[in-house]
């Protein structure tokens, strides 16, 4: 079946909020044997109305996001109703459930909130549990008079579609959607290798197993690989890849490489401290991410400048005056220093020169060190991320993670 997905929302083509739907649905549609064949995103406004008359013709399920709200921009459902000439009626059950909801938060009603109990006639109301405006479904043709797809209209913001999604949409597309036996989808999540050679040490075996689709997906530090195929031949070219791979797979799901960490330090009972120069908090932030941290993670600490390495973690100045701040020695006892004085089993350092400025010929723009302390060993690692500063925060702490993660798991 051909899927659609419209976007509607001025402030995602200005840059102002990023797309989190395309992903999700994608991921949610897949197990029922559907994928999105295009995707538009839109401004508020006719512009919707243009690309809903489009797209009426050309899909048979049509995935519609935002425009739901009481503001005087939310028109996705006035204008899908005088596409589809269908009068909209104000549902009484709706508008005292959105009553109640305003008063239980102490939200002053106002006329326009009313616009969001207004359905189209032949609409299916999906209830909105995590906001106020209730998606609507749409059967084909609802309006005999007119050809139209399976519609599905839907609000706006992740935490209230998400949840509706797989609550009201899901059963709905399981009952339409004619789902192929066999057909598997694999992820394989790669840490500390680049996209070439990721495909170079698989790709072209992999690609010699007929009816298999492989593609890629490089992110800083890390390389998604997914595979899609009937199970015979998925089967096949998974055990190419973890041959192939080995270690560097991190994860074969969406989990994150720090959700990794987490786990991995629960189950083997142990804990984690964290000191930083030039990641600046990256990585404690994105512990801190983790449902369940707080029983791993005992401490962070940021020590930016010279002084702070030294009065928070009691860093030797001689050994920066005599290796720079900016190297193994001083990543070591970084580490060390953090593991004794928050008592953990590890703990990470980091230290390097993100730039534009600050490098020199032995230590260039893009030089860091990394540094892990053990029970029984502190070792440092030297890295060379040549990038802009956010990426190469971003990359420094994949390898952090990754240097970690090798170790609990014994590789």
């Amino acid at each position: 079946m051909q899927v659609a997905l419209i976007n509607t929302g001025t402030e995602l083509l200005l840059g102002d909020v990023h797309d989190a739907h395309l992903a999700f649905i994608a991921r949610e549609i897949f197990p029922l044997g559907l994928r999105i064949d295009e995707r538009r995103t839109v401004p508020d406004g006719q512009a919707i109305r243009h690309a809903l008359g489009e797209l009426f013709s050309s899909c048979e399920i049509l995935f519609v996001t935002g425009g739901l709200g009481p503001t005087s921009d939310d028109i996705t459902r006035d204008i899908v109703a005088d596409l589809l000439g269908l009068e909209l009626r104000q549902d009484p059950q709706l508008l005292a459930s959105l009553r109640q909801r305003l008063e239980a938060r102490g939200i002053k009603w106002t006329s326009s909130i009313a616009r969001q109990a207004d359905v189209p006639v032949g609409a299916q109301v999906l209830p909105n549990e995590n906001g106020s405006a209730s998606g609507l479904y749409l059967k084909p043709n609802v309006n005999p008079r007119l050809a139209s797809p399976h519609l599905f209209v839907l609000p706006g913001p992740p935490r209230e579609l998400q949840p509706m999604f797989r609550a009201s949409v899901i059963p709905i597309l399981r009952s339409i959607a004619q789902t192929p036996a066999g057909i598997e989808r694999r992820l394989y999540r790669i840490a500390g290798m680049g996209e070439s050679t990721v495909e170079e040490t698989i790709g072209e075996k992999v690609l010699a197993i007929p009816g298999i689709e492989l593609g890629y997906c490089a992110r800083p530090g890390e390389v998604d690989v997914r595979i899609i195929g009937e199970s015979e031949p998925v089967a096949r070219a998974d055990g190419i890849i973890k041959a192939a791979l080995g270690l560097s797979i991190f994860s074969v799901s969406d989990e994150p490489l720090e959700e990794v960490i987490v786990k991995l330090l629960a189950n083997r009972n142990v804990t984690l401290a964290i000191v930083e120069s030039c990641t600046g908090g990256l990585l404690a932030h994105r512990i801190t991410n983790v449902p369940g941290a707080s029983n791993v993670f005992v401490a962070g600490y940021v020590c930016y400048a010279n002084q702070a390495k030294i009065d928070m973690l009691n860093v030797d100045p001689e050994l920066i005056v005599k290796h720079g701040a900016v190297s193994e020695p001083v990543a070591c006892m970084m580490a060390d220093r953090a593991k004794r004085h928050a008592r953990s089993t590890y703990a990470l350092a980091t230290t390097g020169i993100a730039g534009p400025t600050g490098g020199s010929a032995d230590k260039p723009v893009g030089t860091v060190y990394i540094a892990l302390a053990t029970a029984n060993e502190t070792t440092g690692k030297r890295l060379f991320f040549p990038s802009d500063r956010e990426t190469f925060k971003q990359l420094a702490a994949q390898a952090a993670f990754d240097l970690l993660r090798r170790k609990l798991i014994g590789g």
